[in-house]
């Protein structure tokens, strides 16, 4: 005879089915949860990292920065030496000018022609004096004109005065320095 089994197997079964999945489901959370962790620490990691990193950069740009002003210090130091060095040397080229100059004041100077006033003003000379007549004036211009050391002369006021019946005539003239190049050689 055949026997029946009237457990209730299929229970059973289902109860051992539910069992499983029920700790499957509870073992991929789990899995999950873990991963998230992972991932949430790897990428925790790599943020930190990237900080540091950031935070190296931005020290070593910073030192940069001071090296640089540093460096833009100098170039304004050493500009300055060389605006220094180049007024010098212009000064040590000129030197002798003002020398010239004087001499060429004494050479240029007629008989009976006086100068009561000489200023300068870059390369403008200008002269206040008295003559005794205005051709004396005129052969002050005219030796001004011949000279090596100035140039472009030009009379600005004559005035004719008697005094004590001697005729003067106060004058302005002006000229121009030459400025000698510096390879050739100035001759007096």
């Amino acid at each position: 005879m055949p026997t029946i089994n009237l457990l209730p197997w299929r229970e059973e079964l289902r109860k051992q089915r539910q069992q499983n999945f029920a700790i499957a489901a509870v073992a991929a959370l789990a899995l999950a949860a873990l991963v998230a962790v992972g991932v949430n620490f790897y990428w925790n990691a790599k943020i930190a990292h990237q900080n540091e990193r950031n935070a190296r950069l931005e020290a070593e740009i910073a030192e940069l920065d001071k090296q640089i002003e540093a460096i833009a210090g100098l170039e304004r130091q050493r500009d300055r030496l060389i605006a220094r060095m180049e007024i010098i040397e212009q000064l040590q080229r000129t030197r002798p000018e003002s020398v010239y100059l004087f001499e060429q004041m004494v050479r240029i100077l007629p008989d009976g022609v006086f100068f009561d006033n000489f200023t300068q003003d870059g390369r403008k000379l200008e002269f206040k004096g008295t003559a005794e007549s205005s051709t004396r004036v005129s052969a002050l211009m005219r030796n001004i004109e011949s000279s090596q050391w100035l140039e472009d002369p030009g009379l600005e006021v004559v005035e004719t005065s008697e005094e004590g019946g001697v005729r003067r005539s106060s004058f302005t003239v002006s000229a121009r320095q030459v400025q000698q190049s510096e390879d050739e050689e100035p001759t007096p």
